[in-house]
């Protein structure tokens, strides 16, 4: 069970800075569990994801190279970690008020020389992701795998944060506000990436990111 002191350290770095980077937010347990699921996926079940969405959706290895795979209800570890994230959902909407309706997130599995370049979650004006949240589940990992997630300020090349993807590190961070990019990992790495959206006509799903 995750203490209500988590969700409130994350509503808060969100309320003073648009961002909140923890260490082991999410019970061990879980984390363990997704980690073990992630690996044991069938490889059928991951597709290469893409960038753009509907008619402009394309493949595009220059921009982004990285296999995914939606989570849902259908295992233990998925419906617990959806039920994590609707309590992060309750939580940041009693603190922040962000009116956040819906959740969608996948596993990514980055081989090595995967990496995905500079991007926005969402674009400014159309509301259909308003908090971006990842995960990592990589056991074992050392500074030289590489693979950082690097966040940077609306307008700048300098980035803001170097997240090493190191087991049960939680980021989450507004969607349209903090462009990011992941750089390319030397060894398999495991993440999950997800999206709170708002209750809005634009609610197509996008092939998404970290």
């Amino acid at each position: 069970m995750t203490s209500p002191d988590v969700f409130e350290q994350i509503a808060e770095a969100l309320y003073q800075q648009g961002y909140a980077v923890l260490s082991h937010a999410l019970p061990e347990p879980l984390c363990r569990a997704l980690a073990q699921e992630v690996r044991h996926l069938p490889a059928e079940q991951f597709s290469r994801a893409g960038v753009g969405r509907q008619d402009d959706h394309v493949k595009a290895d220059t921009i982004r190279r990285d296999e995914i795979c939606w989570i849902d209800n259908n295992t233990a570890a998925g419906r617990e970690w959806l039920r994590w994230a609707g309590e992060l959902q309750q939580a940041i909407n009693r603190r922040l008020f962000l009116g956040l309706f819906s959740f969608e997130s996948h596993y990514a599995h980055y081989q090595a020389g995967d990496f995905y370049k500079k991007h926005r979650d969402a674009f400014r004006g159309q509301q259909n992701r308003v908090l971006s949240v990842v995960t990592y589940l990589n056991t074992d990992w050392q500074p030289e795998d590489g693979g950082e997630l690097l966040i940077y300020p609306d307008n700048g090349d300098v980035p803001l944060l170097r997240v090493i993807p190191e087991f049960g590190t939680l980021v989450v961070f507004l969607s349209e506000e903090f462009p990011h990019e992941v750089l390319p990992a030397q060894t398999d790495r495991y993440s999950i990436a997800g999206w709170f959206r708002i209750n809005s006509g634009n609610s197509q799903r996008i092939d998404p990111d970290s």
